[in-house]
């Protein structure tokens, strides 16, 4: 079967291979991209014809390797890595595709320093391409990110102010243990000394963060995205304690983990997490479970499910009868 990859993309493969391996012969090259060794030197004469000096041992210990001194761009995308990174950025940001935004204006950076048949391809994919805009999605601050992600890496304590979705604000020192992007969101997980237990904190409601002094040291072994999903349902506003009476393995696969932990319990099986929107709550995720539920804590939650009874109940009443005349 013939290739799909362009010679240029082969010769920036090429370029890749000989910046991290100098010396690599004709047969390595020829081996590393799937190809005749005929086609490995033809992709090293691209490149020569392209300006980047190239030099080439002959004997035993022989191979090709950049010319001292020779200049290179600071990042060489294939055809298919740039593509990719498109389709990516795309997926994620869609209002990128008209360049009005930071990440538009970094993808049109990146597009214009492409070699110009894979830069045209790039151009096209995000021309020509519609994304419709995810309404989950949540993009923080790059700031307020970049600060974060550097504290993770630093493993420094971190003092923040945040907000929640009910608008109340708090101050807190964390200890940052990973950023996550989950499903369009970013949160911190986090070690939170003001609640004295692990957080997961939504990093768009960041409102303002610095690094501290004080060092900590990460829990062993962790798994961040596990992590994660075990917290999403807890410290939140309001309590959350649900009965299903169906097994738990049933329950399950309608439970998202931001709803809580789910457990057996002698009547079928107990949710038990919390949530800031008690309503959201009710409304469109205890809503869809198909099995039968009761509520046993949390008063804003009950109250919240007896407000979605009475409407669904209002909206099968038979309609008044004519007033007696």
């Amino acid at each position: 079967m013939a290739s799909t990859i362009s010679p240029t993309a082969r010769a920036l493969q090429t370029l890749e291979i000989l910046r991290f391996q100098p010396g690599t012969t004709a047969g390595q090259l020829a081996e590393r991209l799937g190809v005749t060794e005929r086609a490995a030197r033809r992709y090293v004469a691209i490149l020569r014809e392209s300006g980047i000096q190239v030099e080439s041992t002959r004997g035993r210990y022989g191979g090709y390797q950049l010319g001292r001194g020779t200049r290179l761009p600071p990042v060489v995308f294939t055809q298919e890595e740039a593509l990719t990174l498109v389709m990516a950025v795309l997926e994620g940001h869609p209002a990128a595709a008209d360049g009005s935004e930071l990440a538009g204006s970094a993808l049109a950076k990146v597009i214009r320093a492409l070699p110009e048949d894979v830069g045209r391809q790039a151009a096209a994919l995000r021309d020509y391409a519609a994304a419709a805009p995810d309404p989950w999605a949540a993009h923080p601050d790059a700031a307020v990110t970049s600060t974060l992600v550097a504290a993770v890496a630093a493993a420094r304590r971190v003092w923040l102010r945040y907000r929640s979705p009910s608008g109340r604000e708090w101050e807190t020192e964390a200890d940052p243990w990973a950023v996550v992007v989950r499903y369009g969101r970013w949160y911190l997980l986090c070690h939170s000394h003001h609640a004295g237990a692990v957080r997961s904190y939504r990093v768009d409601r960041v409102r303002e963060v610095r690094v501290t002094r004080r060092s900590f040291t990460p829990p062993d072994g962790l798994d961040p995205v596990a992590a994660l999903e075990e917290n999403l349902g807890t410290g939140w506003d309001f309590t959350a304690r649900v009965v299903f009476a169906a097994p738990r393995d049933q329950v399950a696969r309608w439970i998202r983990p931001q709803m809580g932990l789910l457990a057996p319990h002698p009547d079928g099986c107990v949710l038990t997490g919390s949530t800031s929107n008690p309503a959201a709550y009710a409304q469109e995720w205890l809503a869809p479970v198909p099995y039968a539920y009761r509520v046993e804590g949390g008063s804003e939650l009950r109250a919240a499910v007896a407000t979605l009874a009475a409407r669904c109940a209002a909206a099968v009443a038979d309609p008044p009868g004519p007033p007696a005349g």
